[in-house]
């Protein structure tokens, strides 16, 4: 038996070739997902190390002491410093910065203070030195890139009284693991009282020391706690604890990557054990002749079944292989890319772990076995007898729909619809998640009742090519109907991936759709002037100036701030302020209770989300500030999409804040009759003028957030795309197949008149109506369940506009077609090569 194995895998090697490929491009996409993850939390612990090493004792802040304000102070660090044990002491902290670029314009930067035990310095010298005088900086030497910074360069930066303050580059380094809450490449190392120079506020945030020779890092935790004081609102780690906690957490930030990344992965082998098992479908009934004679000559069913799953198992092990070595490929590839769009020099990383390697093989072999089970099944079925057989009824194969699957389809409808009847009264995230999962339930019912399906969609889509191309058509439709289960399975798996595929698009079409109504009704302005760097404000001088231009005819500056509460937890807020007389002008978001007309001094106006959260209501009162500051805001309206929590007048917001120096932007109404090139023209003598005003208009933000969205869209298509790929290939093995499996009737068709070229045609036309009748069920209900996740992520306060990209559905029916007709090219030149003579002999 084990020879006869063997020499079957021999004959039918071509075969199971082809039908691995779904499962090596399913294991490439898990192996490759897991080796990336691997590689991410490798590569972040390696810059991790940067942060930590030297490192035995951290001291951070709890929020509960004397120096939760302030930091850290130098007072704290001199007496760490002067505690026996100690070897070294530095406090650790970044500030925002301003950097000035070639054109004049600021950057947003920031700096922190060198080190001065060597030994604790969280950066790699790559070139130069580091810093020796208050007059030089290293800087990020991915900053030579993305700044257009080199060595030896004089710098400028803007202090915070927007002063200027030159450094010259004496050198570069390479950040660890804070790389990412420093700000990114434009980071500064100075020394340490350059700081207060150029900001306001410098706030340590974690003092880190390094122990003497023969001090532990317990007993050196020990001292400073003597030193500095238990319960003066600080935390305590060894060097060790350190790392233990914040690896953890690296871990964690992984996976989450990691998990995003296998959920497609998974869509994907779900795609492959349908192509697998359609296959084993199809080679179990070609084969039907030879596993009855294995019978009559003595094969028992267990042998019968043993064969046809050590086949499974072989094409499991040759594809888990090969998928693991692609896998492998496809993560250089993917941190390559990312490379490459990134700022840093990424190294590429590929770890290959016992849990991948398993992982591979589990997925590889297990996924092809699964989906054989039923068809070896099948195949311990068939009689003896049915060997005297000339040729197999297929009668047998094309069983009437049972009442188990009508039975299963009927429970997938009814859980779907019941679960998303409930998610549709969720709100936001949830909703999303609920109704999404009912979605899917609804995609089981459909792909359940495939085979019922399949007869009157084929009799519609083959109208058209029934009248274009004649006899070929009429015969590929027949083909494509004569077994509907061969043919739901075989277009099940492409219905999966554009149901999905479509589903995102419809989801991301409506959400920027509604994003860009929204930035045209809520911000009528023809320009928005922000400011370049978070940390600084736009001074009144500015407005000023933009009020007094003839072509402007309206200007509203915005502030914000956010005031002390003496309840944090509920009440603490961000409050929007500006000039009373734009509010409703060129300030007005929809109120959908109370009123924003009028809005007067102590009078606010509530995002609703911060309102439902804190349960306040129109009438209700805000309590805001503290001490000399502390008043009561009336609430007098409910708004939506407020980019704040609170929108306030601007006397109100400053009686909060200690100063009213500046603004976070200036909304600018050009007067009527003045075009849009003259109107920014005008605009942009004034911000030029100024390193930190730059000009936004509402086009620009709209297609900023319109890339934001296709950028998102792009991804998914290229990770849903993978399982598109493998349905396709499903199709080419089906076709393929099946030219193997109708070679007498081609050769008959040859011979009662029928070209070379028609039955080429027929075999595109078939592939292409399989891929059709794929691609248009996954559409519609791709649209369809678009519109219920549309519908229960709005609310009466924010309804989303559902909208279809026409020209992105066209564009995949198109793909769909265009990929059929390619994947029918090599069987369609197979069965035009066989001689009729040939065929006609065929078993």
């Amino acid at each position: 038996m084990l020879k006869t194995i063997l020499a079957g895998v021999k004959a039918r090697t071509a075969r199971l070739l082809l039908s691995s490929i779904a499962i090596m491009l399913g294991v490439a996409f898990v192996s490759g997902t897991l080796v990336l993850g691997d590689g991410i939390t490798e590569g972040m612990k390696d810059e991790f190390a940067k942060s930590a090493r030297g490192v035995d004792l951290s001291m951070s802040l709890t929020g509960e002491g004397p120096e939760s304000d302030t930091g850290i102070t130098q007072a704290t660090l001199d007496k760490v410093r002067a505690t026996p044990g100690v070897a070294g002491a530095d406090v650790r902290s970044v500030i925002s910065a301003a950097l000035l670029t070639a054109n004049g314009k600021a950057k947003p930067a920031t700096a922190g203070p060198l080190a001065s035990t060597p030994d604790l310095r969280e950066y790699d010298l790559k070139d130069g030195r580091f810093p020796t005088s208050a007059s030089e900086t290293a800087v990020d030497v991915r900053a030579l890139k993305t700044a257009n910074l080199s060595m030896g360069q004089q710098i400028t930066v803007l202090d915070k009284n927007d002063g200027k303050h030159s450094f010259t580059i004496v050198g570069t380094f390479a950040q660890g693991a804070n790389s990412m809450s420093l700000g990114g490449s434009e980071h500064l190392v100075v020394l340490p009282e350059v700081l207060p120079e150029l900001a306001e506020k410098v706030r340590g945030y974690e003092l880190v020391a390094t122990a003497a020779p023969g001090v532990t890092q317990r007993q050196l935790v020990d001292a400073v706690k003597k030193s500095v004081g238990e319960d003066k609102g600080y935390s305590f780690q060894t060097g060790d604890e350190l790392t233990t906690s914040t690896l953890k957490q690296i871990s964690e930030q992984a996976s989450q990557i990691t998990q995003v990344l296998l959920a497609f992965a998974l869509i994907a082998l779900v795609v492959a054990a349908m192509v697998i098992y359609n296959t084993f479908t199809i080679l179990v009934t070609q084969r039907t002749r030879e596993l009855a004679l294995m019978r009559c000559v003595g094969a028992s069913r267990g042998q019968v079944f043993g064969s046809v799953i050590a086949e499974a198992v072989a094409m499991g092990l040759f594809a888990s292989v090969i998928g693991l070595f692609g896998g492998i490929g496809v993560s250089a590839l993917l941190q390559t890319v990312i490379g490459a769009f990134s700022d840093d020099n990424t190294v590429v990383r590929l770890p290959v772990t016992l849990t991948t390697v398993l992982a591979a093989f589990g997925v590889g072999v297990l996924i092809t076995v699964i989906s054989a089970a039923l068809p070896a099944r099948k195949a311990t079925k068939v009689a003896p007898v049915a060997a005297l057989r000339s040729q197999l009824d297929s009668s047998e194969e094309v069983a009437r729909t049972g009442k188990w699957r009508i039975a299963f389809a009927v429970l997938f409808g009814l859980a779907g619809a019941a679960v998303i009847s409930f998610g549709m009264g969720m709100e936001e995230e949830a909703a999303m998640l609920v109704t999404g999962t009912g979605t899917m339930l609804l995609l089981a019912m459909v792909v359940t009742l495939g085979p019922v399906l399949v007869g009157p969609v084929n009799r519609v889509l083959g109208v058209v090519p029934r009248a274009l191309f004649g006899v070929p058509a009429k015969l590929a439709s027949g083909n494509a109907g004569r077994n509907p289960k061969r043919t739901a399975a075989t277009t099940a798996a492409l219905m999966i991936g554009v149901t999905i595929v479509s589903l995102v698009t419809v989801v991301a079409t409506s959400a920027k759709e509604t994003a860009n109504a929204e930035v045209d009704q809520r911000f009528p302005a023809d320009y928005t002037v922000t400011t370049s760097v978070y940390s600084k404000q736009l001074p009144q001088e500015l407005v000023d100036q933009l009020a007094g231009l003839p072509e402007v005819g309206k200007v509203a500056p915005m502030a914000a701030f956010s005031p002390e509460s003496a309840d944090n937890s509920k009440f603490s807020a961000y409050l929007l302020g500006t000039t009373p007389a734009m509010i409703g002008d060129l300030v007005r978001p929809k109120a959908s209770s109370g009123t924003i007309t009028g809005l007067k001094d102590g009078d606010v106006a509530l995002d609703s989300r911060f309102a439902k959260r804190s349960g306040l209501a129109v009438g209700d009162v805000l309590p805001q500030g503290v001490g000399d500051t502390k008043r009561d805001l009336k609430v007098v309206a409910i708004v939506d999409g407020l980019q704040g929590n609170g929108l306030v007048t601007l006397d109100t917001l400053n009686s909060f804040k200690p100063t009213t120096a500046g603004y976070e932007s200036v909304l600018v109404k050009l007067k009527d009759g003045v075009t849009t090139e003259t109107g920014r023209a005008a605009v942009e003598k004034v911000t030029d003028a100024s390193p930190i005003a730059v000009i936004d208009s509402a086009a620009e933000t709209k297609a900023q957030l319109n890339t934001q969205v296709d950028q998102v869209l792009g991804f998914i298509w290229a990770l849903i795309g993978l399982a598109v790929i493998i349905a396709l290939f499903g199709i080419a093995n089906t076709l393929t197949l099946s030219v193997l499996e109708r070679t007498r009737e081609s050769a008959l068709l040859r011979a009662l008149g029928l070209t070379k070229g028609q039955l080429r045609s027929m075999l595109v036309i078939e592939s292409v109506l399989m891929a059709v009748m794929g691609a248009a069920i996954g559409l519609v209900l791709g649209i369809g369940f678009g519109w219920i996740l549309v519908k229960a992520m709005s609310s009466a306060s924010f309804a989303i506009t559902f909208a279809v990209p026409a020209g992105q559905i066209g564009a995949m029916l198109l793909a769909a077609v265009l990929a059929a007709m390619l994947a029918a090219a090599m069987p369609a030149r197979r069965a035009g090569r066989t001689s009729v003579v040939a065929g006609m002999a065929e078993a």
